[in-house]
């Protein structure tokens, strides 16, 4: 009798998860997934004991999943107990000066203690485009945004999942170089990434083809078109798409034979140099009206010297420039790409935006940065070395329900994201995650709002190297601006620029 209880209990537990649409572990592994959270229930008790502490797991340590999970879930993202980092042998360690006096609610705008502003709206402080007079220039309404994730790489739920979780959150998603799919169409605006295969907008031979480029443009919501030269995971590495991923879908969207591989190759057909690539830039911005921008990972910088010095004669330019750290991985790569080639984030992104100012370029570009900035104190340093906005996606991925579980290259996530076998996409609910990618979002924004308050600022635009120190693990402590030999002048607006900051934060229209 026990036993035909226990078995419909167990029965209905299964039909339960099969049925449910808020855990895709349950959906994919009925039953056998409860563990999984019975286990992460005890895992503080067990860590007294066992397993890792709070900060050692990489990529991400166990606190920044798990603030990352509270905030996507609306749940209370607090930490009790004081900090467990040992702050004063910590070397490399970020600290964010507050200010005694802060800025308080009338400086940031009296607009975000108000009904109807749960959102937080933060916008960038620049207009993309504008330095430029691009005909469709914008000013992104969100310094938070989704970087570069491809349908292939992604789920179909996936990326639905985070397009409609954009639109919510009025924020911009990056297509990745896979091509504009049907999943990146629910309400988001969109920065088009164009790869070295130029998927969605090439010829049979696999070069660039301008009119089919102008064709996807006018038929979908791209505010801005992003030129990957490289990316974080792989930089200077092509990419292989085996035969057996190329679906009629994906083949349709990136514009290849059902079943070949495809190859990117590391470098692009459509210019050589970067005199070609100023070109190329200024050819897509003609034909379209939109922004222009280039993504990149840091390694030769000779590269971006040669661009500083053609951009000073003010004839051609980009208007947006991504950096990517070598720390980036949304990607599958080689062991020793991932972990050696490219800079990481602070050095690499420092060293560009130092050559740009030298060349007295910077202002006339919107910094973007990406590599693990979707922690808040992360995006804090990021917005005081120069960024103007912060693009997250390994973040953004565990926001919808990644877990950490490094299984990208095999297909086989058990979550649903980076997979496109059906049984475990199923298992991931897009209009529930597109709520919890979301709520990431607002709460990343409201946090970084609330610490450039606290540093004596109204927006994140305003934040200088000077309200960051570094510990070096002796006791002793240096600021961005000394560590990345800033100048006062590079990262702080002047007077009336940050008038106009306050003035729109206050949701007036700047002058």
């Amino acid at each position: 009798m026990w036993l035909w209880v226990l078995g419909l209990g167990l029965l209905a537990v299964v039909i339960y998860d099969l049925l449910q649409k808020h855990h895709a572990i349950l959906r994919s592994f009925p039953l056998i997934g409860h563990f999984r959270y019975i286990l992460e229930s005890i895992g503080p008790e067990l860590r007294q004991y066992i397993v890792t502490d709070n900060d050692e797991e990489r990529p991400f340590s166990r606190d920044h999943r798990r603030w990352i999970y509270a905030s996507s879930k609306k749940e209370n993202n607090y930490f009790g107990f004081g900090t467990d980092n040992e702050l004063e042998t910590a070397a490399n360690y970020v600290i964010i000066k507050h200010k005694v006096m802060g800025a308080g609610p009338s400086a940031a705008g009296e607009a975000y203690g108000t009904p109807g502003t749960d959102t937080y709206p933060l916008p960038c402080a620049k207009i993309l485009g504008g330095a430029r007079g691009r005909a469709r220039a914008f000013r992104p309404e969100s310094v938070v945004n989704i970087s570069a994730m491809s349908f292939g790489s992604l789920s179909s739920a996936a990326v639905s999942a985070i397009s409609q979780g954009c639109r919510i959150a009025g924020c911009l998603q990056n297509t990745g170089e896979g091509g504009i799919s049907p999943h990146h169409l629910h309400g988001s605006d969109l920065i088009w990434q164009i790869g070295t295969g130029y998927f969605g907008c090439r010829t049979e031979a696999g070069g660039f083809d301008l009119e089919r480029f102008r064709e996807q443009v006018e038929a979908h919501p791209v505010r801005a078109v992003e030129i990957k030269l490289s990316q974080g995971a792989k930089p200077g590495l092509g990419g292989l798409l085996p035969g057996a991923k190329v679906t009629k879908e994906i083949a349709a969207i990136r514009g290849v034979p059902v079943g070949q591989t495809v190859y990117s190759p590391a470098t692009h057909s459509a210019f050589g140099a970067v005199d070609e690539m100023l070109d190329f830039v200024e050819k897509l911005a003609d034909a379209t009206g939109l922004p222009i921008g280039i993504k990149s990972a840091v390694g030769d910088h000779h590269f971006w010297e040669e661009l500083a010095n053609l951009m000073s004669k003010r004839d051609r330019g980009v208007d947006f420039i991504s950096i990517d750290g070598g720390e980036g991985g949304t990607g599958a790569a080689p062991l020793a790409f991932s972990d050696h080639v490219a800079l990481p984030f602070k050095i690499g992104f420092s060293r560009v935006y130092r050559i740009l100012a030298e060349a007295g370029v910077h202002e006339d570009v919107v910094f973007m940065g990406s590599g693990k900035l979707g922690i808040p104190a992360d995006a804090m340093v990021a917005f005081a070395l120069g960024c103007d906005t912060i693009n997250v996606a390994r973040e953004a991925m565990m926001a919808i329900g990644c877990i950490q579980a490094q299984r990208c290259h095999t297909g086989h996530c058990p979550t649903g994201v980076a997979t496109q076998n059906r049984w475990l996409v199923r298992g991931l609910d897009p209009t529930s995650k597109a709520a919890r990618l979301a709520n990431y979002v607002i709460t990343l924004r409201k946090e970084v709002l609330q610490l450039s308050r606290a540093s004596g600022v109204a927006h994140p635009g305003l934040l200088s190297g000077d309200m960051i120190e570094i510990l070096d693990g002796r006791f002793g402590s240096a600021t961005l601006t000394e560590l990345f030999g800033y100048q006062a002048e590079w990262g702080f607006p002047s007077e009336a620029d940050r008038r106009e900051i306050v003035q729109l934060m206050q949701g007036g229209a700047p002058a």
